[in-house]
């Protein structure tokens, strides 16, 4: 096998960077901005702070695998889903079953990275009957004690302001190492990640996508922000769904004892550590967190999917 900066993109990967639009779906509580990417059992992709719906097909096509049909909504306060819609774990994991019945779909896994996990876990636990499989990727469960970094209170000046905004996505666009570094300090591991021909353009396109209607991409950064410095009390012990968790080691927004905890208190739970891992290891080490999740949703996926193709 050749080394990965010299692998050329997979047919896998093509398959599941295919253009997908957002669309409007009107649920009993309202209207969620939505996409979709696949087919097969379907998977609820959660994306975490800055995110919206571009963000969650990015975490399907970054750590998803082919062969299922990826949900990824805006969640509330993101982008075109008001924050009205759910703010509080228990509102978005009532959002989230609203949505799979507005969809016709009966049961879902569901993938959360960051600020989605705690409604992930909450979905997991308020909707048992619903879940099939849940995959939670560098997030928390407990309160978060950390302090927030001083580069968060200054975003939330700046992304208010157009131009300033413009200024940083020209900065980001010529000089995506620089723009890597506060999220992965290690010089080898950052040069051989962007380097790679699938992940490297991955994360960059993260990068670039925050800077896109980043005022849209507040409210809801707040909001969960202020729930995982809050008192969660999941009764985890309770959670029935196959749990599968991948953190990175060294993860500063969100502590490896967090992964600890889950995996400890969850019946069943399988952990994937990524050695020094950051909190972007879905892209430094793409190859083997793909692998992992490829190998849980295929053991855990019902044998005959009850969901319909969704035009998109």
């Amino acid at each position: 096998m050749r080394a990965a900066e010299e692998r050329e993109p997979s047919k896998e990967t093509a398959t599941m960077a295919a253009d997908a639009r957002p669309e409007v779906v009107k649920t009993r509580r309202g209207d969620v901005e939505c996409a979709f990417l696949g087919n097969g059992p379907a998977v609820l992709s959660l994306h975490g702070a800055m995110g919206g719906f571009d963000q969650a097909l990015l975490l399907a096509r970054t750590a998803g695998v082919p062969g299922f049909r990826y949900v990824a909504p805006s969640r509330p306060g993101y982008l075109g889903t008001r924050l009205s819609m759910g703010r509080t774990p228990v509102e978005q994991a009532d959002l989230y079953r609203d949505l799979l019945d507005a969809l016709g779909i009966e049961k879902a896994a569901v993938m959360a990275i960051s600020g989605g996990g705690p409604s992930a876990l909450q979905f997991a636990l308020g909707h048992p009957d619903r879940c099939w499989g849940l995959i939670i990727i560098s997030s928390v469960c407990t309160r978060v004690e950390t302090r927030l970094p001083l580069a968060w209170y200054i975003l939330r000046i700046t992304a208010r302001f157009d131009p300033l905004v413009a200024v940083m996505r020209r900065k980001a666009e010529r000089d995506p190492e620089r723009s890597a570094r506060r999220s992965i300090p290690d010089p080898e591991v950052r040069a051989r990640t962007l380097r790679d021909p699938e992940a490297g353009p991955l994360l960059r396109e993260l990068q670039l996508s925050t800077f896109d209607r980043m005022p849209l991409r507040l409210p809801g950064t707040e909001n969960d922000v202020a729930i995982t410095r809050s008192d969660q009390g999941f009764a985890l012990e309770r959670i029935k769904a196959p749990l599968l968790v991948v953190h990175g080691t060294n993860d500063k927004a969100a502590p490896f004892a967090q992964a600890q905890i889950l995996t400890a208190r969850v019946p069943g739970a399988e952990l994937l550590a990524i050695e020094k891992g950051e909190h972007v290891s879905i892209f430094t080490d793409r190859d083997r967190v793909r692998s992992r999740v490829g190998q849980f949703l295929r053991a855990h996926a019902p044998t005959e999917s009850a969901t319909p193709p969704v035009s998109s």
